[in-house]
């Protein structure tokens, strides 16, 4: 049986259009740049970046942007062979707003359908899925069929076994219009009782069951909500521990982030400061070091750390992809307890040669929510 991979995300890809010109609104800006993007897909980049074998499974469109990421996810170091193209629908893009330091606006092209969304259980390389060290889904996964079918299948042929991270990523505007599931839906299904109050049922009680299967769970406060319930940040931890997980990464935006694993171990680490650029990609770097100092063994608070710094370094370059950070930029942020200078000067390119895994002890220092 061939190696097993390290990380192997699925879900959301496409092309990121973002302006050149920053405190622009869209109508206004002249100037674009093309980046690869899609959260998980960032995320398999990521870790990547930390030298971490990693694979995306995914799908585009067959069309020139399917081709160029495909392009860019080799340049990346990030296995292609289970992004496969769909005639039917064309490849998303993404368009955004930088408004620093807290307004990314986003517009999501999307339609007809996205073919990530064409993700089909039968297509699934499950015995790669379950052997993987770090299994990553997100909550877009389920909100289509036959992705959510696809995506609920690869949770069962994990049988929680390795790391399985479910990355609660909330985006409504995939989702249909809230409305109640039936009083009949036998308990475990996609309709299966939401959290008491959701603002959206449907979406609740999909996540609660993929949160059967995963053994991390990663989410803001919004997100936080969609699947338990809970905003308020160790209300939600627990929670999400209740619903399965062993570890619950509650992100807070500029109130840092708080981890809480079911063995009874607390990090709440503070943000690392940051002259924000453009915040969007940081909760994809954030992941993909998660990934990394999960299989690195490391303890709670280091990973929130370290992933605090990776996320930082990202909000502070226009960029997600291209602005993964490395793991030699990751120790010098945490060196020097702030996101410097020189860190935001170049954004990494595709082509730099890909890092071996840091082993050694990070040095202690606060990090950036994301």
């Amino acid at each position: 049986m061939p190696e097993p991979y390290d990380v192997i995300t699925m879900g959301r890809i496409g092309v990121d259009l973002y302006p050149l010109q920053t405190g622009l609104p869209l109508a206004r800006v002249d100037a674009f740049g093309k980046f690869l993007g899609g959260s998980p897909t960032n995320v398999a980049v990521a870790a990547a970046r930390l030298g971490r074998r990693s694979a995306v499974v995914t799908r585009t469109g067959q069309d020139a942007f399917g081709e160029y990421l495909h392009q860019q996810l080799r340049e990346f170091g990030v296995d292609d062979r289970w992004v496969t193209a769909v005639d039917a629908y064309p490849t998303p893009v993404t368009f955004c707003e930088i408004f620093p330091p807290d307004d990314f606006p986003l517009y999501f092209y999307r339609m007809p359908k996205a073919p990530d969304l064409e993700i089909h259980p039968s297509e699934l390389d499950l015995e790669a899925v379950a052997s993987a060290r770090v299994f990553w889904m997100t909550g877009t996964g389920l909100c289509a069929e036959p992705s959510c079918s696809a995506t609920l299948a690869a949770l069962r042929a994990r049988n929680r076994s390795g790391i399985t991270v479910f990355d609660l990523d909330w985006r409504p505007m995939f989702w249909d219009t809230p409305q109640a599931p039936a009083a009949d839906t036998p308990p475990g299904t996609a309709g299966s009782a939401p959290p008491s109050g959701s603002p959206h049922p449907a979406a609740s009680a999909r996540y609660r069951e993929a949160l059967a299967h995963a053994t991390v769970a990663v989410g803001n406060l919004d997100e936080c909500e969609i699947a338990t319930g809970e905003r308020e940040p160790y209300a939600a931890a627990r929670a999400l521990l209740a619903a399965g997980a062993e570890l619950a990464v509650v992100k807070q935006g500029p109130g840092g982030v708080l981890a809480v694993h079911r063995d009874g171990t607390v990090a709440d680490v503070p943000p690392l400061p940051v002259e924000v650029v453009n915040g969007l990609g940081a909760g994809d770097a954030f992941g993909g070091a998660l990934c990394h100092g999960l299989l690195a063994g490391w303890d709670t608070a280091r990973i929130m750390r370290y992933a605090n710094a990776a996320g930082a370094i990202v909000a502070s370059r226009l960029a997600c992809s291209s602005a993964m950070p490395f793991p030699h930029e990751v120790e010098a942020a945490l060196a020097a307890g702030r996101v410097t200078t020189e860190a935001t000067a170049t954004e990494a390119t595709a082509t730099d040669p890909p890092a071996a895994p840091t082993t050694e002890t990070a040095p202690t220092g606060s990090g950036a929510a994301s």
